[in-house]
């Protein structure tokens, strides 16, 4: 089994072997260098990657500041969700912050995928349902939770970003300013 099977089988663990090793074929390696683009705002999304390796920031430019909306770690997918199942552009950057290896499929794959392999919906509605969950949580942790609470979740569930990510990358994640973030870490 490939690398890339294994991970859809952790990912996933719904699909046969068989299965995975089909969907396995329609993605392809790709290789990002620290700082290059995965996605640009603006531009058109037509591709959907699973990460091996690396870390990817989500983010964009506002008016009045830059704010980062996530950071991508290896075991997961990446793309602006909304531009690639709707065909539209990126509302996001997303920009390598380490070298980053990537399984992608293109948005034509994808669809072809859908209508070759029969546990393609249940993938896909696994996938959706994981994002959906996620965003469910986010904003529950946002909603219910002092910027304190916040962050103490969130370095209870990834202490090894605070080594590997510019900490004003997490603290914009989190909604809090950089200063409040390093009263917080000073705690």
């Amino acid at each position: 089994m490939s690398v890339l099977a294994q991970q859809i089988k952790s990912y996933f663990g719904i699909v046969s072997d068989v299965e995975i090793e089909k969907i396995s074929t329609f993605f392809h390696k790709e290789y990002l260098k620290k700082d290059d683009f995965f996605l640009q705002k603006r531009q058109r999304v037509n591709k959907l990657s699973f990460i091996e390796s690396g870390i990817l920031r989500i983010f964009v430019h506002t008016d009045k500041k830059e704010v980062t909306q996530w950071i991508s770690t290896a075991g997961t997918f990446v793309t602006d969700l909304t531009g690639f199942m709707y065909d539209d552009v990126s509302r996001w950057n997303i920009q390598a912050l380490s070298d980053t290896v990537l399984y992608s499929i293109s948005k034509e794959d994808y669809k072809k995928a859908g209508t070759m392999l029969s546990k393609w919906n249940e993938f896909e509605k696994t996938f959706i349902v994981k994002c959906f969950t996620k965003m469910e949580e986010r904003i529950f942790c946002h909603l219910s939770m002092s910027s304190e609470e916040r962050y103490h979740y969130f370095f209870g569930h990834n202490k090894e970003l605070f080594n590997q990510v510019p900490l004003q990358y997490i603290a914009s994640m989190l909604g809090m300013t950089p200063e409040t973030f390093s009263r917080i870490r000073k705690k």
